[in-house]
């Protein structure tokens, strides 16, 4: 047997501890070890790492504190367009959704779009339609609205630009959420979701969704789950370089994170993070900015749930 392992992040960016009450760190620790162990749960008894990043995801995106299915942020239409994407590192599938409102889930529809279609990606109110057939939770725009996202978009929604934060009034924080797995049988797999910028116009979508860029997985390499400023992570193609190091150069998982993240995204101003695991079941999480809300687990007892540098 593999020895197994598990790695989340809800997001990254600008996250000072002086910036984080005592009570609302707490709570974004518990949102982080919820989802851990949902996901730790199926692959301690068995289960597939597809499976574990989905539960993962699933409860990240449940929780409100996080930029994605529930917590998601506002559009500059006081809307909301989530993104997903999920993938299985042993057979190379994937599904992706950009653009979609109303899925309680998105990354549930992700999944399913892999499972049960012919397609890779689908998008907007296609993506809707597809839910809708195979009868995945829908919700009213009520379920998604949140003060604390509101507040936010209330501050820039007359400005001509999206805001990357999390919280717009320090800094930036880039709200993406994400799991990567490596199961018993040392298969890998990879998820990621999120609600996007707040204010985005023009249905822009980020790397999330997209193959490659916010997410990758391949059991010759690792899978690699990103969170940061979506437009340079697309542009670095970020999440497969990490595999491409991997396969081609020889690198392990450290190394081959550290230079895409430490180096190449720094020297195109690209802020933020990813979490990478490979068939080994060795993970890293490492990020560029400030901070990084990051946990993992393995079989081997080893446990971690961090939010600073």
């Amino acid at each position: 047997m593999n020895d197994f392992s598990i790695a989340i992040h809800g997001g990254a960016g600008t996250i000072l501890r002086a910036d984080l009450t005592p009570e609302l760190e707490a709570a974004y620790k518990k949102g982080l070890a919820d989802a851990l162990a949902s996901g730790y749960d199926i692959l301690q008894k068995g289960g597939t790492a597809v499976d574990a990043v989905a539960a993962a995801v699933l409860s990240l995106e449940d929780c409100i504190l996080f930029n994605a299915g529930k917590g998601s942020v506002f559009t500059k239409t006081g809307g909301h367009e989530m993104d997903a994407a999920i993938m299985d590192g042993a057979s190379l599938a994937a599904g992706a959704v950009a653009g979609v409102h109303s899925v309680k889930n998105p990354v549930l529809l992700a999944k399913t779009i892999m499972e049960k279609s012919e397609h890779v990606m689908l998008s907007g109110e296609g993506a809707l339609q597809f839910a809708k057939q195979q009868q995945l939770q829908l919700e009213s725009e009520d379920y998604f609205f949140s003060q604390f996202r509101y507040d936010q978009w209330q501050l820039v929604k007359n400005e001509s630009g999206t805001s990357l934060d999390h919280n717009i009034q320090v800094d930036k924080k880039f709200g993406t959420v994400g799991a990567v797995a490596c199961d018993a049988k040392g298969n890998l797999a990879a998820a990621t979701s999120t609600g996007g910028m707040t204010n985005k116009n023009f249905n822009r979508i980020g790397d999330s969704p997209v193959i490659g860029a916010g997410t990758y997985a391949n059991n010759q390499t690792c899978a690699v789950s990103c969170t940061g400023h979506g437009e340079l992570f697309l542009r670095a193609v970020a999440a497969y370089d990490v595999s491409c190091l991997m396969e081609y150069k020889g690198l392990d998982l450290q190394q081959a994170m550290e230079l895409v993240t430490l180096d190449k995204l720094v020297k195109i101003n690209g802020e933020g993070g990813m979490i990478g695991v490979d068939a080994k079941g060795n993970t890293a999480m490492i990020f560029n900015s400030e901070g990084m809300y990051r946990a993992m687990q393995n079989s081997k007892g080893e446990k971690e749930i961090a939010i600073y540098r």
